[in-house]
């Protein structure tokens, strides 16, 4: 895990919507429009958040088709452990450092060569 993908994980739990959002997709699978009811939030502003748990990995969504081939979209807790320690910290900023020389392996140029 990079130091990005920690930030966007702490970002992502960092918020008190997106705890409930959270607490809700805890008791199974839900479409879009049933979640958005039961925290009283809007659909936009669902999404958004919905977008930031996405990205960090906690949360996946699927579209499927109802029996009137209208699309739905449902949302389930994807399964995660978060422990954050120094540990943690220091191993996210030793991928960053690895990321540019890995880089630099697979083009075969060193860093500052003219391209």
């Amino acid at each position: 895990m990079t130091s990005e993908e920690l930030l966007a994980l702490l970002a992502a739990v960092g918020h008190a919507q997106r705890l409930r959002i959270i607490g809700e997709l805890a008791q199974g699978r839900v479409h879009v429009s049933e979640l958005a009811r039961r925290l009283g939030l809007s659909r936009p502003l669902l999404y958004m958040h919905l977008e930031r748990l996405e990205k960090a990995g906690l949360v996946t969504g699927a579209l499927e088709l109802s029996d009137d081939g209208k699309a739905m979209k449902f949302f389930a807790l994807a399964p995660f452990d978060v422990h954050v320690t120094v540990d943690t910290v220091l191993s996210a900023l030793r991928e960053d450092r690895m990321q540019p020389a890995a880089a630099e392996r697979d083009t075969g140029k060193k860093k500052g060569t003219p391209t």
